[in-house]
């Protein structure tokens, strides 16, 4: 989480109503003529930046949440890719089928052919040359479902490859492709509300002139500017702090 914004956002939130608290106190000698100013303008605006705050975090705390979830079912997308391989290519499908698994399996690993392993024949596991990377764009999740995708639809192709092992069945990895495009999807829905809710918050607290920290400079300077600037209801709020973020 970006908790020093975060933090950046609550000091502000928290110095605004300090200072609606001192222009309560003033009672009567606090009495704006710019409607912006009056108190019960300025705790609708402390309420409306108090709600977006909370809504931004709790929209960040699902992005890390959906973010993680993802991250940790892909985690097992390299290594079963390679069993499915190795069972694949002892179930009796032809050389030419073992090699396009291979291809994409090489896709989902991240690594590509070596020019001495295109022009070779079908390779003993272990004992090809050691790949090259491929491009970090074939490595995005979305790449990484459509390979796993396209290595189900070559296996299933085969009624030969007919594992004992659960975890190998199609069935059973056409059940986990549909959990990592849930988990893709689900950061993508999840980063959109983050983005729309930190955006609203920004735009109460920062945005020139009717944000957060402009009205709270505006509350100083006309405390300043009626009571003086070497008053004492000035010297009780000159030092309230208000820090525009860096957006």
């Amino acid at each position: 989480m970006n908790t020093s914004q975060d933090s950046g956002n609550a000091t502000n939130i928290a110095n605004f109503k300090n200072l609606i608290n001192f222009c309560l106190g003033f009672g009567a000698g606090y009495n704006p003529t710019k409607d912006a100013l009056k108190v019960p303008n300025l705790q609708s605006q402390l309420n409306t930046a108090s709600t977006l705050l909370q809504q931004s975090i709790t929209n960040e705390t699902v992005y890390i949440q959906a973010t993680d979830t993802r991250r940790d079912l892909f985690a097992q997308l390299k290594p079963l890719a390679t069993k499915i391989l190795n069972a694949f290519s002892v179930s009796g499908v032809p050389a030419s089928a073992v090699a396009e698994v291979k291809t994409i399996n090489r896709k989902i690993q991240g690594k590509r052919a070596s020019s001495s392993e295109k022009s070779a024949s079908i390779a003993v596991e272990g004992e090809t040359p050691q790949p090259k990377s491929i491009s970090s764009s074939q490595q995005s999740y979305e790449y990484m479902v459509e390979h796993f995708y396209t290595l189900i639809e070559l296996i299933r192709s085969h009624a030969v490859y007919n594992p004992n092992e659960d975890a190998l069945k199609v069935s059973t990895l056409q059940a986990y492709l549909t959990d990592l495009q849930n988990a893709n999807s689900n950061v993508m829905v999840a980063n959109t509300a983050w983005t729309i809710s930190r955006a609203a918050r920004n735009k109460c607290l920062y945005s020139p002139e009717t944000g957060l920290v402009d009205t709270a400079l505006d509350v100083k300077n006309y405390i300043k500017a009626v009571f003086g600037a070497s008053s004492m209801e000035y010297g009780m709020v000159k030092g309230i702090l208000f820090k525009y973020a860096k957006l």
